[in-house]
């Protein structure tokens, strides 16, 4: 009966240990369910000054870059979950990814999930906005505020492992089979980058090559 117990026991964490893998994939972690060590609540947003893009990027330094796709076999789906996909980007854009069900849901995240559901999450016409956790908490709590301000159709997510500061990713419908991903890169933190994160949203926001609520 202790076999029994012991053999139980393992398969039980075995099990958990899969659950975590499929649900957090990313890089980054933290026990703050909530969000406040890597987001910290308290933040404000300035007023908006710069309505147009690429004026907006440029002010704040930032770059914008789109990556074509590759055909259809960028809308291809794995064989299934914890399939890892070696993409073009850092952060991706677009791809091949996790099936139907294992795309990342909008919100705001501690730890980010598997870059594969979060590139289903942009073919769905999602706005993702990645940040290194290293920045000041007064930054973290800008953007979490700017989140706050507007999360429709938007993810706020933590990456340790990128070239840039802040970086906003979208992946566009046009044009078909594929579409093209977009992306604002940020090397460093300032308040002109808020501008450029808000107009890169609105701009690129519901416009993904799969149409989904």
């Amino acid at each position: 009966m202790v076999g029994y117990g012991f053999a139980a026991a393992l398969a039980v964490a075995a099990i958990a240990v899969v659950v975590a893998l499929l649900a957090g994939g990313g890089d980054d972690e933290s026990s703050d369910a909530g969000g406040a060590s890597v987001f910290p609540t308290g933040g404000s947003v300035p007023g908006q000054r710069a309505l147009k893009l690429k004026p907006a990027a440029d002010a704040a330094g930032c770059t914008l870059t789109d990556t074509p796709s590759r055909g259809a076999a960028d809308r291809a789906h794995t064989n299934g979950p914890g399939v890892k996909v070696r993409y073009r980007g850092n952060p991706p854009t677009l791809g091949p990814h996790w099936p139907a069900g294992y795309q990342a849901e909008d919100g705001l995240y501690t730890q980010a999930p598997a870059d594969e559901a979060l590139v289903h999450t942009m073919e769905h016409g999602r706005v993702i906005f990645w940040a290194k956790p290293s920045l000041p908490a007064k930054a973290r709590a800008t953007l979490r505020a700017l989140f706050e301000e507007d999360s429709y159709q938007l993810v706020l997510v933590p990456r340790t492992r990128m070239p840039y500061a802040v970086a906003a990713t979208a992946w566009n419908h046009d044009p078909a089979p594929g579409g093209t991903g977009r992306t604002l890169a940020c090397p460093r933190w300032s308040n002109g980058v808020v501008d450029a994160l808000r107009s890169f949203r609105d701009e690129h926001r519901s416009n993904g090559p799969e149409a989904v609520p």
